[in-house]
C-alpha cells in the first residue's frame, strides 16, 4: 500500500514541485493550498506524513501542528524561508518531528521524508474500532453495534475526534480547533449544537448514550455506552 503524503502550502509553485517529486517516489499525495482545507484533508484521508509551510495567512503551520497533535501522531515536517532558532523552536515544541529552511534541496527533504516514515511507529489506521463502533474515515462511514449511521460531514468530524480519543476528556477548545479550526477555538456554541445533533442519533440506534459532558471543561466519549447514566448537564 502506497504511504500518504499531505502538503499544505499557500505557494501554489510549492504544492506543484512537491506533488512531482513525491508522486515519482511512488507516494500518494494530496495538496492544499489552504491551512484549513488541509486540515479537512488530513481528518477525512488520514496520511501518514503531513509537509506544511510555517507562515500562512489565516493559520500558522504551528497551528497546523497543534491541531495535528490533537488527533494524532502523523510525522509533521515544517517549511519556511524563516531560518531562525526560535521560530524552529516554536514549531517543535509544537509537536513538529522536522524543520526544513526554503530554498531546500528536494533531494535532502525526500530523504527526511522516507527517514520519518520509518521511524513512523504504525502506518495510521483507516478504520478505528473503538468498543461499539467501527469508524471509517476514507468511506465516511460509521456502524454502531453493527448500524450504520447516518452522520453530516461535521457531524462525522466530530465523531471521528471523539472516537480517537476515546475514555478522555477532551476540552471545548481542543474539539473546536480539531474539528472547526483555531478561529473557532472560543464559539462553543458549535458544540453544543453538534453534540446534542450527535447524542440524539447514536441514542436512537442504540438505546445507549455515548457522549458524556464534564461540565465547563468538556466531553469525554464512552465508546462502550452506557444505559443507566443520568441525565447529562447541557453545560458546555
Amino acid at each position: 500500500m502506497q504511504e500518504r503524503i499531505l502538503v499544505i502550502d499557500d505557494e501554489a509553485q510549492i504544492t506543484r514541485v512537491l506533488r512531482a517529486s513525491l508522486t515519482a517516489q511512488g507516494y500518494q499525495v494530496r495538496t492544499a493550498n489552504d491551512p484549513e482545507e488541509g486540515l479537512q484533508v488530513y481528518r477525512e484521508w488520514a496520511p501518514d506524513l503531513v509537509i506544511t509551510d510555517l507562515m500562512m495567512p489565516t493559520m500558522t503551520g504551528v497551528d497546523v501542528c497543534r491541531a495535528i497533535r490533537l488527533m494524532a501522531s502523523t510525522p509533521v515536517l515544517v517549511l519556511s524561508v524563516r531560518d531562525h532558532e526560535r521560530s524552529k523552536v516554536e514549531a517543535l515544541d509544537a509537536g513538529a518531528d522536522d524543520y526544513v529552511t526554503k530554498p531546500f534541496n528536494i533531494q535532502e527533504l525526500l530523504a527526511r521524508v522516507r527517514a520519518h516514515l520509518r521511524r513512523a511507529p504504525e502506518r495510521a489506521t483507516h478504520a478505528i474500532e473503538a468498543g461499539d463502533f467501527v469508524v471509517d474515515a476514507p468511506a465516511h462511514s460509521v456502524t454502531v453495534l453493527g448500524k450504520l449511521i447516518h452522520l453530516t460531514p461535521k457531524e462525522f468530524d466530530l465523531l471521528l475526534f471523539l472516537a480517537r480519543n476515546a475514555g478522555k476528556v477532551m476540552t471545548h477548545r481542543a474539539l473546536l480547533t480539531a474539528v472547526w479550526g483555531a478561529q473557532s477555538a472560543h464559539q462553543p456554541e458549535y458544540l453544543r449544537v453538534f453534540v446534542g445533533q450527535l447524542r440524539k442519533k447514536l441514542e436512537a440506534e442504540t438505546g445507549k448514550q455515548y457522549i458524556q459532558t464534564e461540565p465547563w471543561v468538556g466531553y469525554r466519549f464512552m465508546a462502550e455506552g452506557w444505559s443507566d447514566a443520568a441525565e447529562q448537564p447541557d453545560e458546555s
